[in-house]
């Protein structure tokens, strides 16, 4: 999958710092690779949670600067429904962005019940969610480009 010299973004939710930081490497590493050697880095924009990722990511997509966008940050779950409130607007948030926009906004968010769950999704054993986040937006701007120039 190549970038063809297009632009993409990251949007972290920093509220578990540790968790970000590795899921924005991993998307990191997905858009260099496509990239090739050379390429600009990836912007990375952050914000405080889950919560306000889709508002960063519709600001993000309404520059026109972006041929798409990875969201990631984690949501562990708690003691209170505040887990499904903030994983399910955070979702139909991002997918709003992308449905409205037409700039991919991929949900490279993890939504788990415990610490050791958000470690095995954010580059370690089970999954690499930054990573499957870039990739997702990569193949919806392949397809976007390509009925563009069809």
């Amino acid at each position: 999958m190549s970038t063809d010299g297009q632009a993409y973004a990251i949007v972290a939710a920093t509220f578990y710092r540790d968790l970000a930081d590795r899921l924005i490497a991993g998307a990191q590493a997905a858009f260099a690779e496509a990239a090739g050697a050379g390429a600009q880095p990836v912007e990375v924009f952050e914000v405080p949670g889950a919560f306000e990722l889709p508002l960063a990511a519709k600001y993000l997509a309404q520059t026109g600067r972006y041929a798409g966008i990875a969201c990631v940050g984690a949501v562990i779950r708690g003691e209170t429904d505040h887990y499904d409130f903030v994983c399910a607007e955070a979702a139909r948030g991002l997918q709003e962005v992308g449905l409205t926009t037409g700039v991919p906004a991929a949900f490279g968010v993890l939504t788990v019940d415990n610490m050791e769950q958000a470690l095995a999704r954010s580059g370690g054993d089970k999954r690499d969610s930054g990573r499957h986040a870039a990739d997702a937006v990569l193949q919806l701007a392949a397809i976007r480009r390509g009925l563009a120039g069809a």
